[in-house]
């Protein structure tokens, strides 16, 4: 932590001696109350350390409001001379046993809101301190480039889901384009496969895999109403071609 003209002085003057630019992106954001930390560390851990540490702080006037401030229903412990609090907020009480009684919760301050005087006394008077105060981690800073700290919120999951995400986009491309790629190659496998097995359907050739495969296909329950393995027994033996008569005529030449 320092002064901020300080430390941009600090990195501008180191930048002058290595020649090395750096900390420049650091010294942008070096703006208003701000200090730098730096770590070795797991940079989430770090983070969650940060966050740890904050300290509860009575509602100043003009403070803007991290979060609604509340006060619940029932006795406060004022005096009943204090009431005009409670009605410039237009809070209903009632004097119950020589003290002040809130009658419902209810908001004194919504967040984002500046918090009035007559807040702020009414909030001091009854021992609220509703806000806090700490240090919140807003950039990440590394090798000289600098990241918004919602990167640190990542997993490697999200990671590996982007990826498989952007290949799968690149193989649909590769394969609709006719473009080999190596993010197709698996899916054009496939497809070659599934090519090669279906020409074993109506050919006389076959191999070790397409006979595993058409096992498989038999032995497995047929779909639809009515009959046993018939439906798979027609599927597995498809029509043979009928055979083409050759055209008659001697003059034709293959290469006229």
């Amino acid at each position: 932590m320092g002064k901020n003209t300080m430390m941009r002085k600090c990195m501008r003057d180191y930048a002058e001696r290595t020649g090395s630019n750096v900390w420049d992106v650091m010294a942008e954001q070096l703006v208003g109350n701000v200090g730098i930390v730096f770590t070795t560390g797991e940079l989430v851990d770090v983070r969650a350390k940060i966050a740890e540490h904050v300290v509860p702080a009575p509602a100043r006037m003009n403070a803007v409001a991290p979060l609604d401030v509340i006060i619940p229903a029932g006795p406060t412990g004022m005096e009943p001379s204090q009431t005009g609090f409670f009605q410039v907020l237009n809070i209903a009480t009632k004097i119950n046993k020589g003290s002040i009684e809130i009658l419902s919760e209810v908001v004194v301050v919504r967040e984002g809101e500046k918090v009035t005087s007559s807040a702020a006394t009414l909030l001091a008077k009854m021992g609220f301190t509703p806000f806090f105060y700490g240090l919140e981690t807003k950039m990440v800073y590394d090798k000289g480039n600098m990241y918004d700290v919602a990167v640190l919120d990542i997993s490697d999951a999200d990671i590996s889901a982007m990826f498989g995400n952007g290949l799968a986009n690149v193989a649909a491309l590769s394969l609709a384009a006719n473009y080999p790629t190596v993010a197709a190659v698996p899916h054009s496998l496939v497809n070659g496969y599934k090519n090669i097995l279906a020409l074993t359907l109506v050919t006389d050739y076959t191999f070790p895999l397409a006979e595993k495969a058409m096992a498989a296909a038999a032995a497995a329950p047929a779909g639809g109403g009515g009959g046993g393995g018939g439906g798979a027994a027609a599927a597995a033996k498809a029509p043979e071609p009928e055979e083409e008569e050759e055209e008659e005529g001697g003059d034709f030449d293959l290469f006229d």
